[in-house]
């Protein structure tokens, strides 16, 4: 049991394990989010049957997961990208909610077929659906991180090695021939070539 806390002490500390097990705390806080609502417009109030029940509380629960997935766990800020990230997880999420929905119906046919009560449905139900998500959750991990990872514009690392400094919107500056040193200076030297292949 101490080797496994040491061993997961140790993942934590490397950049893949913090984002991992932050990850993992993003999914408890939305499955409770997703589950008090469930609970809420299932089990309390009965304001639909179990289907659009475990839709409803789904689709609520995806705006969270999101923002905290984004700005906590990738550490991205800025506006998203519609093709690059909000389209690919809402077809994630829609996803996992499909396989919700299979699970809710199974829960429904078992319930019907065990005659079980409101509040037993709704253990049944809930459970189904955590059982749905867990199935998927690590596969999600895997895919949200190549959507959020953040990689430097390889355009404006370009303008910045050719362009001079305090000189921005210049063109940019000749190669020196072979052993001459640029003294930084705004004149070019008198080594230099203008348009010189070397």
């Amino acid at each position: 049991m101490r080797a496994a806390v040491l061993r997961l002490r140790r993942l934590y500390y490397t950049p893949q394990g913090k984002k991992l097990v932050r990850y993992g705390m993003v999914s408890i806080v939305s499955a409770l989010i997703g589950f008090t609502i469930l609970t809420l417009v299932y089990g309390v109030l009965q304001l639909w049957t179990e289907v659009p029940s475990v839709l409803f509380s789904n689709i609520l629960a995806t705006f969270p997961n999101y923002v905290l997935n984004r700005k906590w766990v990738w550490g991205k800020s800025g506006r998203s990208h519609l093709g690059r990230e909000i389209i690919p997880f809402w077809i994630m999420s829609i996803t996992a909610m499909v396989l919700a929905l299979l699970t809710a119906s199974f829960a429904r046919n078992f319930s019907d077929a065990h005659d079980l009560s409101h509040w037993a449905r709704t253990v049944v139900i809930v459970g189904a659906n955590t059982t749905a998500f867990g199935v998927i959750w690590f596969l999600k991990f895997i895919i949200i991180n190549r959507l959020f990872q953040t990689s430097p514009d390889p355009k404006s690392e370009l303008e910045t090695e050719v362009t001079p400094v305090g000189q921005a919107g210049a063109p940019p500056m000749s190669i020196p021939k072979a052993g001459v040193v640029n003294s930084g200076s705004a004149e070019p030297d008198s080594e230099y070539v203008e348009g010189s292949p070397e």
